[in-house]
């Protein structure tokens, strides 16, 4: 039935170590909508290197065996999904920059919301196991992103606001990486299993999903934060100039 589809995980049943390389996700209604994509930004002026690079991490995402190591290890979907927040939703929000500055808080609330939200284990869970819910997912955590980072990068932004933005953005994430670290029992039923064959216990895999969330992910923000104190700098100079 077409509705059995729809069932299981989207990157495929858990990979073991000797067949990981094995596993590209060469999905073509994927692979259709990445081409579309990187058609609408190349069609964008002055961001193609962005551009480029933005559908490069998303197919690192969705596209390399990281789409199916992600279905055996935790800490393999927050790497998942920090290159989605963090990495291609900024680049995305530099090909189409907000065109005015108007309050960030909405889209900070709403793309925190949507990050902790996603990781309840219910809801985590419900997405691992199916297809539809798995894709809602995915575009629910990349969309409210690229608003959020819209915002932040909007070209009017003061640069303090702007970095107080990157902060409180990186420090939620660092949050809920915390609580995943010291949780005293795994919270995701499925990767119950699968992380034993890597050496693992899901619990292990767990704190190192969250140790992952609470510290390297900091990295992409603080890049953030470089290119607006540049981008500042800049401005001031052409100012005095």
């Amino acid at each position: 039935m077409l509705s059995d589809a729809w069932i299981g995980t989207y990157c495929g049943p858990a990979p073991g170590p000797g067949d990981l390389w094995l596993r590209w996700n060469l999905d073509p209604i994927l692979l259709v909508a990445l081409f579309l994509l990187s058609i609408a930004v190349a069609r964008s002026r002055g961001h193609g290197a962005r551009g480029a690079l933005s559908i490069a991490v998303l197919a690192l995402a969705f596209v390399s065996p990281l789409c199916a190591l992600s279905s055996a290890l935790f800490s393999a979907r927050v790497v998942h999904h920090v290159l989605l927040v963090a990495v291609a939703a900024p680049l995305l929000a530099e090909v189409w920059p907000a065109r005015r500055v108007r309050s960030a808080v909405p889209a900070f609330i709403v793309s925190t919301a949507v990050l902790w939200a996603w990781h309840a284990p219910l809801a985590y869970d419900l997405a691992l196991g199916h297809v539809g819910v798995y894709w809602v997912m995915q575009v629910s955590l990349l969309a409210s992103a690229t608003w959020f980072w819209r915002e932040v990068l909007a070209s009017d932004r003061s640069p303090i606001e702007a970095i107080a933005l990157i902060v409180a953005g990186f420090a939620q994430m660092g949050m809920l990486g915390a609580l995943l670290t010291f949780a005293p029992d795994p919270l995701y039923a499925a990767h119950a299993v699968a992380p034993f064959a890597w050496g693992l216990t899901p619990l292990a895999d767990q704190q190192l999903g969250g140790l992952l969330m609470w510290v390297p992910a900091g990295l992409p923000y603080a890049v953030a934060g470089v290119v607006v104190a540049r981008r500042s700098w800049a401005t001031l100079r052409a100012g005095a100039a």
